[in-house]
């Protein structure tokens, strides 16, 4: 986690977050980041530890309505809430996201960061990121209906 803190921070610091905020939370969650000697500095997260590390670092909530949120309707107490659900609208397995990503990428090779590809299926077909918890209703096991009681 203290990789993706320093990620973060750095992207913040360099003003690279804004226009590529889809990039951001791609390479965050999916992609191993290490320092031009090869250390491993991050390895991926999860969204919910990504929704707590922009709450704390004060990324600009405003950011969030390029990509169709509205930080005026979550209380200020809900920002990692609120972050969470930017992840979730910015669709960060899609092509946009692995766009931003790489212009992201390119960018953060003279800092010192190189980040590694996009993780993939045995198929070779891009790996979709899911959420840090919880089952999708249309994937959850089906209850049988109880049958009527006999007179």
């Amino acid at each position: 986690m203290d990789g993706t803190r320093t990620l973060l921070e750095i992207v913040l610091a360099n003003g690279l977050a804004q226009a590529r905020l889809r990039g951001v939370f791609h390479i965050a969650i999916g992609r191993r980041v290490t320092g031009a000697d090869g250390t491993p500095l991050a390895i991926g997260t999860t969204w919910r530890t990504l929704a707590s590390l922009l709450k704390d670092l004060k990324y600009d909530k405003e950011w969030g309505r390029a990509l169709g949120a509205d930080p005026d309707v979550v209380a200020p107490r809900d920002r990692e809430k609120y972050w969470y659900h930017v992840i979730a609208l910015a669709k960060v397995d899609g092509a946009a996201a692995r766009a931003e990503a790489e212009e992201l990428a390119s960018l953060l090779r003279p800092l010192g960061w190189i980040v590694g590809p996009p993780p993939t299926l045995p198929s070779g077909r891009p790996a979709l990121p899911a959420p840090a918890q919880g089952v999708a209703e249309a994937d959850s096991p089906k209850k049988p209906k109880p049958k009527p009681k006999k007179k």
